[in-house]
């Protein structure tokens, strides 16, 4: 992928809901909720604090995180769906690449 974010911007390729519920029970395109959890695909170098030196950012490729339900920008590079957010709007990293 040619696409870096800038400062402190993530690029995550959101994960799917599950289709089905605990009980069996099918969820309908129009009735599913927007997906919390995604996979980093490309970070940028992080934000400059006061004396201007650059912070370093706590999420990297690979880690799969937690977001909030309306954060980010979705875009479309390369003809697939991504989001485009702050860390900060990052919750979590649920799991991280070794």
């Amino acid at each position: 992928m040619k696409f870096r974010p800038l400062h402190d911007r993530v690029l995550i390729k959101v994960l799917d809901s599950e289709e089905k519920t605990a009980g069996g029970i099918i969820i309908p395109d129009t009735a599913k909720e927007k997906p919390q959890e995604g996979e980093v695909v490309a970070v940028g170098p992080g934000s400059k604090n006061d004396n201007g030196k650059v912070a370093p950012m706590d999420v990297k490729v690979g880690d799969i995180v937690l977001f909030g339900k309306w954060s980010g920008t979705d875009v479309k590079i390369d003809g697939k769906e991504y989001s485009i957010m702050k860390e900060s709007d990052i919750m979590g990293i649920s799991k991280s690449k070794k």
